[in-house]
């Protein structure tokens, strides 16, 4: 039978959600404790796969097991076993064919900026003090609707076989006191692409992109020619959707 598991985590101390072989990882911890739990080899396959640092409101997973399970009650138990970090919402049965990242069909990002000192936010949001034209960061975050392949913003060497994303949501919104959000969804990300994206946003809004050099950059489907990554403590996945 598969299950889906719906968490979340905040990736701090973790080397991203993917199992590594020198670091403590969010699927790593799921899998040793559902293992000692069922008493059997457990492998989850993630929704996706989150960066070092990077945190999750909203990740899914699914693991098969052969006998029926109290989903109640594996749920608490899990909560009880896992890190503070690490959190249960929900565990299902779903369909055999069912699978936790390819079957998802669309995946939504936040990633969040402060220009005013906060010790509240510094965890969570990164912090900038110089100025940024917001509404033109917008005008280069609406042109991104209009391409589908995304090189320019993936990981150079990334071991992917496509860079195409069909990208439908991409906008900056204010939280108020000098607080904002960065909201993309896509159906899928490559690998570092939204803290790329953001980079390169921050760089038109500093003026040092214009918007055709923008387009240009995303045009040319070259790494070196866009803005460099943002921390990645500031970036939350947000929501997955089936």
């Amino acid at each position: 039978m598969r299950y889906f598991v719906t968490l979340n985590y905040d990736g701090t101390r973790f080397h991203g959600w993917q199992v590594q072989p020198n670091g403590i990882s969010v699927q790593g911890e799921l899998q040793r404790c559902l293992s000692l739990l069922l008493r059997q080899e457990v492998t989850v396959t993630g929704a996706g796969r989150t960066d070092a640092g990077v945190h999750a409101r909203m990740m899914v997973a699914h693991f098969d097991v052969e006998q029926s399970l109290d989903c109640h009650q594996l749920a608490y138990k899990l909560n009880k076993l896992l890190p503070q970090d690490i959190a249960i919402q929900d565990i299902q049965p779903v369909a055999d064919d069912l699978h936790a990242r390819f079957s998802a069909t669309a995946r939504t990002y936040h990633y969040f900026l402060h220009t005013v000192k906060d010790p509240f936010l510094r965890h969570y949001s990164c912090e900038l003090h110089y100025p940024l034209d917001f509404e033109l960061m917008n005008q280069a975050a609406r042109m991104l609707l209009s391409y589908d392949d995304f090189g320019a913003f993936c990981k150079s060497h990334a071991d992917v076989k496509t860079t195409l994303c069909h990208i439908t949501q991409a906008e900056w919104r204010s939280l108020g006191t000098g607080r904002w959000v960065f909201v993309i969804t896509a159906n899928r990300f490559l690998r570092n692409m939204v803290r790329a994206v953001v980079g390169t946003l921050v760089e038109v809004g500093r003026g040092r992109l214009s918007l055709d050099d923008f387009r240009r950059v995303v045009e040319g489907k070259r790494r070196t020619e866009a803005g460099e990554s943002m921390p990645a403590h500031a970036l939350f996945l947000e929501k997955i959707e089936y």
